[in-house]
């Protein structure tokens, strides 16, 4: 006796002490998660001087401004119609809009193999891209020097060495063809008595590894400082300032020093920024409205539930009219959808100040006409908070409010311009205002600019959305084109979007500061299941049962039938010292040992090792040295492994352990020994062990979803399962077999 209780003793020893560790590293990992891992976060172009550009804009309407937006083209030379599609579509329909600016913001190769599952560089794509971009700018009649192109990360997957020979971009894309050097690139629109001040800037991985862990934008200190001072160029004179860029901040790290690009943006009381990444396929709503709020315990570093945020300055009206008074820090971000799938081209206009924008669609062919309305502006997704501030301290352009303006590219000739407006009060679009606009006088050579005079104090109403406009344009053969029918308030008010949660978990999350804590709470969670219930065993006097902790399925709350329930089965698992030590065993490996072995550059000989830290690697021409690289990016394997094969292989293992418990009771009752009511209750749902036959079907999507996984993995890093990722890709399926083989009889293990 004295043997087993020192035995037990020593039990509750070595689980108290690992959870004193394991606390002490979570909490750790939770108060400094930037810190928990050496990142590196170098980029090789950052000693190079950035561009800065000035563009006269000449030719009329003289107010406005506009720019073309393109995102995600992804050309492969497995999918090549999207070039042939870009060739023939995009050149012709540049030629008709004219724009200031042309922005490709990422993606420009896809990088994948057939099968979607090997992600490095090919030559041929960008040799095609190069190809097609020459093409696309001879038959656009632009000058060359107006598109600027980012590198996005499947442009950079497998790169080891910006400027190393598989970084095509600098070799292929039109930015390296005109010498601009640097990761920010800013270049200023200025006409007559405005200026618009576009920033652009390369945030990738200096280091790019294979996907499918390259996925977020990671910025420096360094690029931070260089977009701040590019962002500061011309503060003494009133500005639009729009940047661009590849990833959303939901997929953009903070730097070595916590700064963010969020911190950036406020601080230039930025308008806009644009960006490509995430494509439509994730929603059409992919915009999001910051604003810096000083809530106390504000949940905003970790996400936003809606597309407008809400803080004590928004839902106060920003009507604080003082001269003394702080305005309003606050952005919009704009994501484009992509050309890969959806086909899209944006138009984005500025004109007095208001940015507005259309989503080109091309998947139906060619554009004859486009209408893109400047003002009044969209209330969903173009209104900011400083205009509802301006109406109310009126301290607005009211020249820029005398007149309803709205851009028309053409094809054909245009020979009638009307704009609609529509009361939506009875609930029903009712029409109430219908008139033809007349081309701005002042046009020469960039664009149409069609205006007409309204009584705009007649649409003033405290209701975002009563108000709905729409503009048609008839060409000459009788053909109608109309803009999107959209709402609009005139005193600033903005019409609430809910995201649903795709686009939720896109836009809303902010990945880089959620991924540490739902890994380690995940973490915890694990090994509570399995150390709780033991240590329950080890201290408690009565040799407690699934039959004695499931005894409350009889009485009681159904709270309390399905705790009591979850404890019993949980016992159970613990009383089969195989398996639960087998659970402990892989989960402690996870937690401090690497996943497998993969080659993560594209050239090949280039290994390195993964863990829920990140990568470890040895980066080609740096002595040898390693490098710790790639966190928040493996969360894309990480936590999909804890969520979707990890926890219900171990909810499936002691499931088998109580079914077996279950079993045994009535395999004691047909055996002539001990029985009582509850075995007889029993008897009937265990007689053809039907649960355990559900179980072991449960075991089949888990095995199935494991093997996807791997299989996936293999392919990405070109390893062999057995020899580079044994300790991931074997332990889960042994696991589970051998909880089979132990709950398969009634006898006592």
């Amino acid at each position: 006796m004295k043997t087993i209780n020192a035995c037990r003793d020593m039990g509750l020893f070595f689980i108290i002490t690992f959870f004193f560790f394991f606390f002490f590293f979570y909490f750790s990992f939770l108060s400094t998660p930037c810190a928990a891992f050496t990142h590196v976060h170098h980029q090789s172009n950052e000693n190079k001087p950035n561009s800065r550009t000035v563009i006269d804009v000449e030719g009329g309407p003289d107010s406005v401004a506009w720019v073309v937006q393109l995102s995600d083209l992804h050309f492969s030379v497995f999918h090549p119609e999207r070039a042939l599609d870009f060739r023939r579509l995009v050149g012709p329909t540049l030629s008709m809009i004219n724009p200031s600016l042309v922005l490709i913001t990422g993606d420009l190769t896809d990088g994948k193999s057939a099968d979607l599952l090997t992600m490095k560089q090919d030559e041929n794509e960008w040799v095609e891209y190069r190809s097609v971009m020459e093409d696309v700018i001879e038959r656009s009649g632009l000058d060359k020097k107006i598109f600027y192109d980012l590198r996005g990360n499947h442009d950079n997957f497998g790169v080891s060495t910006v400027g190393g020979m598989f970084d095509f971009f600098q070799k292929y894309s039109i930015n390296a063809d005109l010498r601009r050097s640097g990761n920010v690139h800013s270049v200023t629109l200025q006409g007559s008595g405005w200026k618009h001040l576009f920033v652009g800037f390369d945030s990738t991985m200096g280091v790019g590894l294979r996907g499918p862990t390259n996925l977020f934008g990671h910025p420096t200190d360094q690029l931070l400082a260089d977009l701040d001072s590019e962002l500061s160029q011309w503060d003494s004179q009133p500005i639009t300032k729009i940047s661009f860029g590849h990833f959303p901040l939901s997929f953009s790290t903070a730097s070595d020093s916590g700064k963010s690009l969020k911190d950036v943006f406020f601080k230039h009381s930025l308008s806009a920024y644009i960006f490509g990444h995430l494509h439509t396929k994730f929603g059409k709503n992919l915009k999001r409205h910051h604003v810096m709020g000083h809530r106390f315990l504000s949940s905003e570093e970790y996400f936003q539930l809606n597309i407008h945020q809400e803080t004590l300055e928004s839902t106060a009206g920003g009507n604080n009219c003082s001269n003394k008074a702080t305005p309003i820090k606050e952005f919009w971000e704009w994501e484009m959808g992509d050309w890969r799938m959806s086909r899209i081209m944006r138009i984005l206009a500025i004109d007095a100040g208001h940015v507005s924008f259309v989503d080109v669609d091309f998947k139906s062919g060619a554009k004859k006409t486009i209408v893109l309305p400047t003002f009044p502006l969209d209330s969903r997704f173009m209104q900011r908070i400083s205009f509802r501030n301006e109406y109310n301290c009126l301290t607005m352009n009211v020249a820029s409010y005398e007149t309803v303006r709205a851009l028309v590219f053409s094809e054909p000739e245009i020979v009638s311009v009307v704009v609609k407006i529509y009361d939506s009060r009875p609930g029903t679009l009712n029409l109430v205002l219908e008139a033809s606009m007349k081309k701005h006088e002042g046009n020469r050579t960039r664009g149409d600019l069609y205006t007409i005079p309204w009584n705009w104090r007649a649409f003033v109403d405290p209701s975002p959305d009563r108000f709905w406009l729409q503009i048609e344009a008839i060409d000459f053969s009788g053909g109608s084109s109309f803009s999107e029918l959209r709402p609009f308030s005139i005193n600033g008010l903005t019409m609430k979007i809910n995201w649903r949660w795709k686009e939720f978990l896109v836009m809303g999350c902010h990945w880089d500061a959620l991924y540490h804590p739902i890994l380690w709470s995940i973490l915890l969670f694990l090994f509570s299941l399995l150390l709780i219930p033991k240590a329950f065993l080890l201290v408690s006097k009565k040799h407690y049962s699934y039959k004695d902790l499931s005894s409350d399925f009889k009485v009681g709350s159904v709270t309390k039938c399905l705790v009591s329930g979850l404890c019993g089965v949980l016992v159970e698992i613990s009383k089969i010292t195989s398996i639960w030590s087998g659970m402990l065993i892989y989960l402690l490996y996870l937690t401090f040992f690497p996943w497998f072995f993969g080659q993560v550059f594209t050239e090949s000989g280039s290994m390195g090792y993964m863990t829920h830290g990140g990568w470890t690697v040895k980066i080609p021409n740096n002595s040898g040295k390693q490098s710790h690289i790639g966190v928040p990016d493996v969360m894309v394997i990480v936590l999909p492994h804890l969520c979707f094969v990890v926890l219900p292989a171990f909810l499936v293992s002691a499931g088998l352990a109580a079914e077996k418990a279950a079993y045994r009771v009535h395999y004691l009752s047909q055996s002539g020994k001990k029985e009582d009511d509850y075995e007889r209750q029993i008897k009937t749902h265990v007689r053809n062990r039907w649960m355990r036959k559900l179980l072991l079907m449960v075991c089949l999507p888990i095995l199935w979803k494991h093997w996807k996984h791997c299989w996936a993995l293999t392919k990405a890093y070109e390893m062999n399962p057995f020899l580079h990722s044994a300790a991931y890709c074997l332990p889960v399926p042994l696991l589970l077999a051998h909880s089979i083989h132990k709950t398969k009889g009634a006898q006592i293990q």
